[in-house]
């Protein structure tokens, strides 16, 4: 075959075609190229070259890596200069928490019993009185105050004025009553003054203005009859019947005008006299208790004693049961008094269960310690109250049983300077001499 002839198709092969010798390669011309489809209108045409871009793709990654490089470099400064830091605060803070303080000394002694075996019990201190606890004063009527006359920690004697409560209706009712009564006790002896010698004098005169009048009737009926006497004609009956009714008449009222007399110097019934009296008994005994009752609009000390406590302060509204507390929202009394606080007593609460262990009385004693402080006051042993009850005072401790009853002793001791005041708890233990 010469190199003029044109080659074979592709994908046939010519029949009996010898195999080419080896030698020289001969050059064999690219078939031709295929022609692109033609392209629909309005397509844009593409890219003559890629190269470029792709140049331009891969130079874009590095320089991204380039710019990251101080980033990480700085982030890996900060989280190690962080590590260093919190290490250090550890070392610092377990150097500081491992130091060994000194506990601070404790501001007062802890309680303890000064006997070999006591009973502890609560206690609370009080007025020392031969019965009873504090003396609370109540208002007896309703209204508000408008005087507060203590102070509290004053002294005041028995009946001394404590506080004013407004009473302007009660003395506008006791006034009335008042005069009510008065004028009853003025008709009262009015009645027992009877007679007035001015109604008998009247009365008098109507007697003997009638006995004239009977005088008069008779003159003329006396008159009419002689001269019928004389001559029937001269008179008629008629006039001579009118003139014996006429002394009839009058014989009647000279009997009416007696008997009005006679009543009028008798003076008033005996029964109405009685009546009077009673009806101003009852007007008097309504002004007394209009007054009494005016007299308990001044609150005053039913003993004498020390103010401890004021409840009510002027323009508070106050009734018989007491003044209503803002903050607990119950009824206080008024005023809080206690004796003289030469003396204070001390109510311990001994439990139930402990009974059987207190000493008797001849034998027992105490000591009294002021929370807070290392104060220790001896007791003197006052009584024992009889009658376990449940136990109410609490002392807010944490592991305080209030499901039991308890038994009240009562000491008693001098108060002189100790720092203690009625209704401070204390802690007292209970020995036998």
């Amino acid at each position: 075959m010469n190199a003029s002839d044109p080659p074979p198709e592709a994908g046939m092969s010519a029949p009996n075609a010898p195999e080419p010798k080896s030698g020289p390669p001969v050059p064999v011309s690219a078939p031709p190229a295929t022609l692109p489809p033609p392209k629909a209108a309005g397509s844009k045409p593409e890219p003559k070259a890629n190269a470029p871009v792709t140049e331009a793709k891969a130079a874009a990654p590095a320089s991204d890596a380039k710019a990251a490089r101080p980033r990480l470099a700085l982030r890996n400064k900060i989280i190690f200069g962080l590590s260093i830091i919190g290490v250090l605060a550890g070392l610092v803070a377990a150097y500081l928490f491992g130091l060994e303080r000194k506990a601070q000394p404790p501001a007062f002694t802890p309680v303890s019993s000064p006997y070999a075996t006591a009973i502890y019990a609560n206690g609370i201190i009080e007025s020392d009185q031969s019965s009873g606890e504090n003396v609370n004063t109540y208002a007896e009527v309703s209204g508000p105050v408008t005087q507060v006359l203590v102070h509290e920690g004053q002294r005041v004697v028995a009946g001394a004025p404590l506080l004013a409560i407004d009473d302007s209706v009660a003395k506008a009712t006791t006034a009335q009553l008042r005069l009510q009564s008065e004028a009853a006790l003025a008709l009262w002896n009015e009645l027992k003054a009877e007679p007035r010698k001015e109604t008998l004098a009247i009365a008098r005169s109507q007697v003997v203005l009638a006995d004239s009048n009977l005088k008069v009737a008779r003159d003329q009926y006396d008159k009419d009859r002689a001269s019928d006497n004389i001559d029937p004609k001269s008179i008629s009956r008629d006039v001579l019947d009118t003139a014996r009714d006429a002394v009839s008449q009058a014989a009647a009222g000279l009997d009416v005008a007696r008997k009005q007399f006679d009543l009028t110097s008798a003076g008033a019934w005996s029964y109405d006299i009685d009546n009077q009296e009673k009806q101003y008994e009852a007007l008097k005994q309504a002004y007394e208790a209009a007054n009494a009752l005016l007299a308990k609009y001044s609150v005053r000390a039913q003993a004498d004693g020390v103010v401890l406590a004021l409840n009510a302060t002027v323009g508070s509204y106050v009734s018989p049961q007491g003044v209503l507390d803002s903050y607990t929202q119950l009824f206080d009394p008024l005023v809080v008094m206690g004796a003289p606080q030469d003396y204070l007593a001390v109510r311990c609460y001994v439990d139930e269960i402990l009974v059987s262990r207190l000493p008797s009385a001849w034998h027992i004693r105490a000591q009294m310690s002021v929370r807070g402080t290392d104060t220790k006051v001896p007791l003197e042993f006052v009584r024992v109250q009889p009658y376990v009850s449940p136990k109410i005072e609490l002392s807010n401790e944490r592991q305080e049983q209030v499901d039991l009853r308890v038994l009240p002793v009562i000491f008693r001791f001098q108060k002189q300077d100790a720092p203690v005041y009625p209704g401070q708890l204390v802690d007292v233990f209970i020995g036998q001499q």
